[in-house]
């Protein structure tokens, strides 16, 4: 188990710098003259026609919708592991990671609220400051080197990844437009086999894509968001190995997929999310409320969420503070608990539509700036703390 979470954490640390990367070469394209390229590569129009099933979406739903399926596939099979096998199979420790991620994301949904209450556009965004971008957080946290706890990235890895469940939950709850009964009732049809395969012992990962696909261009169809498939399937896949196999079905499919998401689908999503242009940018841009409600959100309502119910849950005696980690080291995770980034431009692109005429804020710039002072504070504020207790 230790062999694999350090396998883990160094894939998700070299994924998080690849993710500024593909940051940067986006905003850089989308300020030069090779913006309309951006603008083309992002609009480019992308359809498969199978008989009466059409397929019509931009490169950048195609994106959005069905390679970020994978990354939800991914973090459904991280999921279900910890539940099953992990940190979160153990409710003693568990307990204090689940509190800090539903606190991290209370608070920063409150303070957006308070910037925006009253707009009912603006207000489809409160979800976007409660997201935590594993991968970029855990990218920062390793530049701190061995000084860090092990408990202490367990706390972080396990906090993002309750975190993650939740932004499932709230994406399923709230961004799910006008349902089709006759697409539900086909994802739903899809489910059962998926789950006569489980009880059936079907070892083989074959049927289990294969019926996949079908439920998630159901879900794309029935106007429910496509990436929920992912998570749905992943539910699924066995947690047994297969006969000769030395690993579990899902074990295998999460060192497949982990390669592909980490180093190409999430960069990618990066690139075609983050192209904001600074042309006309003013001061207003950035206090409007919306941006100024998400970047408060993500640098202040994190932290202060995640300390808040840590300190209730070990007040009431629900858990124990990690070995070797005191509350200065905990703050420091809490405020790198506000890089929201690549979940909370998910969340965005479900909240707003990029170029509608009714919504002429830039809600990617209070992401951009919330991440990045989350990150730059946490990372110095940490390096100061373990260089105290080194």
């Amino acid at each position: 188990m230790k062999h694999k979470l350090q396998h883990f954490l160094k894939l998700e640390s070299a994924s998080g710098i690849l993710l500024v990367i593909a940051a940067l070469m986006a905003m850089i394209t989308v300020n030069s003259p090779a913006q309309f390229l951006y603008d083309a590569l992002l609009n480019t129009p992308v359809e498969i026609r199978i008989g009466a099933l059409n397929i019509a979406k931009p490169l950048l739903l195609w994106v959005n919708d069905g390679l970020m399926a994978l990354f939800f596939l991914l973090v459904g099979l991280e999921i279900k592991r910890e539940i099953v096998q992990g940190e979160l199979a153990d409710p003693a420790k568990a307990i204090l990671p689940v509190m800090a991620a539903i606190g991290g994301m209370v608070m920063p949904a409150l303070i957006y609220t308070a910037f925006n209450q009253g707009d009912d556009l603006a207000m489809r965004g409160w979800a976007i400051p409660t997201a935590t971008d594993i991968a970029f957080a855990l990218g920062v946290l390793s530049l701190l080197g061995k000084r860090v706890p092990p408990a202490l990235k367990l706390f972080l890895l396990t906090l993002a990844i309750v975190d993650d469940l939740g932004a499932i939950v709230i994406i399923a709850l709230f961004y799910t437009a006008e349902l089709s009964t006759t697409s539900l009732l086909v994802a739903l049809s899809a489910l059962a086999v998926l789950y006569a395969f489980n009880r059936r012992g079907v070892l083989s990962l074959s049927p289990y894509l294969l019926v996949g696909l079908v439920m998630w261009v159901a879900v794309l169809k029935s106007g429910v968001h496509a990436t929920l498939a992912g998570v749905l399937l992943a539910f699924f896949i066995p947690l047994r190995p297969a006969p000769g196999e030395h690993h579990t079905v899902a074990e295998n499919l999460e060192h497949d997929l982990h390669g592909s998401v980490s180093f190409v689908i999430l960069p990618l999503f990066a690139f075609m999310n983050t192209g904001v242009s600074l042309s006309g940018l003013s001061l207003d841009s950035v206090i409007n409320p919306v941006p100024l409600g998400i970047a408060a959100g993500l640098f202040l309502g994190k932290p202060i969420g995640v300390m808040l119910f840590c300190w209730l849950a070990i007040q009431l005696r629900l858990a124990k503070m990690p070995h070797q980690v005191g509350w200065g080291e905990l703050f420091g995770v809490a405020v790198l608990a506000g890089i929201g980034f690549t979940m909370s431009l998910f969340i965005s692109s479900l909240a707003f539509v990029q170029g509608d005429p009714n919504f002429r804020v830039d809600d990617r710039i209070g992401i951009l700036l919330g991440s990045v002072v989350s990150a730059l504070c946490g990372y110095f504020l940490l390096r100061w703390r373990l260089a105290k207790t080194a």
